[in-house]
């Protein structure tokens, strides 16, 4: 599995827990908080087994309309901090890609901490070899050159009802993708531990020979986040 570090204004630990968990814990966590959504609809691992979280750095495109001109593609990739998610949204269409190749070999050099397209992405094949972490709603060929451009970066995102602000913690998985926002970060990450510790407690009192459903009232599965032990079952 390709895992790249977080944000360097995390500290030390909390980057470090935040290594060790993943989507479905944290969405269990926002979920216990009764949070607004968290989940960005419809995006799918590039890169399998990569893993990536930081804070979003967002970018919008718009459609170009034909005005006979040259459009290239949108240059901000060198404004990105190290550490950050990129989050480009396009709408998810899948008519032209927001990513390929070039915009790869960049952010690995900048230390950029995975990226997240609401939209299509290409290159697919070399993004895999590289090990970067990439996500998206769609793959295609087609390159946004006079098909889509740069409407603005650091302003906030609607991924189809999911608000992404710039600053709050993105997480990227095979699962799909989330955000969180960034006053809730040290809270989720405490709920989503305790979800998985009690996930294995569970687990390992069925591999026992427990019955699932006695494993689960025992060990308070409907609610996982509160980490319930033997003493209070």
């Amino acid at each position: 599995m390709t895992t790249v570090s977080a944000d360097p204004l995390l500290d030390d630990e909390l980057r470090a827990r935040l290594a060790r968990l993943d989507t479905a814990a944290l969405s269990d966590a926002m979920d216990s908080l009764r949070a607004a959504p968290c989940v960005l609809p419809g995006i799918a691992a590039r890169t399998p087994g990569a893993v990536a979280f930081g804070p979003a750095f967002t970018v919008r495109y718009r459609p170009i309309e034909d005005d006979g001109a040259f459009h290239n593609a949108a240059n901000y990739i060198d404004d990105v901090p190290p550490g950050s998610v990129v989050v480009a949204d396009n709408g998810g269409t899948g008519a032209c890609t927001n990513w390929g190749s070039l915009l790869t070999s960049v952010a690995l050099r900048r230390g950029i901490a995975g990226s997240v397209v609401h939209g299509a992405v290409r290159d697919v094949r070399e993004t895999r070899e590289a090990g970067y972490p990439l996500f998206s709603t769609a793959v295609t060929m087609v390159s946004a050159k006079n098909r889509a451009v740069l409407e603005s970066t650091g302003a906030d995102l609607d991924i189809e009802g999911t608000v992404v602000r710039p600053g709050d913690l993105v997480f990227a998985d095979d699962n799909g993708a989330l955000r969180i926002p960034a006053d809730l970060v040290a809270e989720v990450v405490r709920r989503a531990e305790a979800v998985e510790r009690t996930e294995r407690r569970i687990r390992e009192a069925a591999a026992d020979g427990i019955r699932l459903d006695e494993a689960r009232a025992r060990y308070g599965y409907a609610r996982p986040w509160e980490d319930k032990s033997d003493d209070d079952a």
